[in-house]
């Protein structure tokens, strides 16, 4: 009984691991894991925080908080919006200054940006982000998911998910064989004065 509890809980956590990710996935949304406290008390570093993706600028509102790609950076950031602002659209000329994009009017050519900042931080985020940056919204917050959905996925998470399990079930193996070769039952030995009577007509 011992055995099949290691391999049911191994087998379940395993799969949990795979199938929460996905069961987001299948709803048009992805989990994302904090890893700093700059949007503390909403949320803090080891949670985990449900995103759906932006199609359109018009959904982006003051008050939401959004992950996005900032200027200059490889890390996604989660933080609040508070402000939204149409800028200049800009790009290198052949000198390899920037200017402003302008149409065949003449007029500037505008794109949507957006103003961040994290609730536990004093100042705004230093640079706009523009809307092409943005990520998504954030729906919900999973307190602690984060440190677990991290684990799981870490290679000695796998490991302890996966290894008393198959293990579990050699030990199981090895005890069905012994088992089945106990209960054989044993061909008496042959009885040697027939076999003479036999032999000798």
């Amino acid at each position: 009984m011992a055995l099949w509890t290691v391999v049911a809980v191994g087998t379940l956590a395993f799969t949990a691991s795979l199938a929460v990710p996905l069961w987001f996935q299948a709803r048009d949304q992805r989990l994302l894991i904090v890893t700093s406290g700059s949007m503390s008390p909403v949320f803090d570093a080891g949670d985990a925080v449900v995103m759906r993706k932006v199609d359109d600028p018009s959904q982006l509102k003051v008050g939401q908080i959004i992950s996005f790609w900032p200027l200059g950076s490889r890390q996604m950031v989660t933080h609040r919006i508070v402000d939204l602002v149409s800028l200049p659209k800009l790009e290198q000329d052949a000198t390899g200054t920037m200017v402003e994009v302008r149409d065949a009017a003449g007029d500037v050519i505008t794109s949507p940006y957006i103003v961040t900042k994290g609730d536990a931080n004093a100042e705004n985020d230093p640079n706009a982000t523009p809307y092409t940056r943005v990520r998504g919204i954030v729906l919900d917050v999973h307190p602690g998911w984060g440190w677990v959905l991290q684990w799981a996925s870490s290679a000695v998470g796998r490991a302890v998910m996966l290894v008393p399990p198959l293990l579990a079930l050699g030990v199981l193996e090895l005890l069905a064989v012994r088992e089945v070769r106990a209960n054989r039952p044993r061909t008496p030995p042959p009885d040697e004065r027939y076999l003479d009577a036999v032999l000798h007509g």
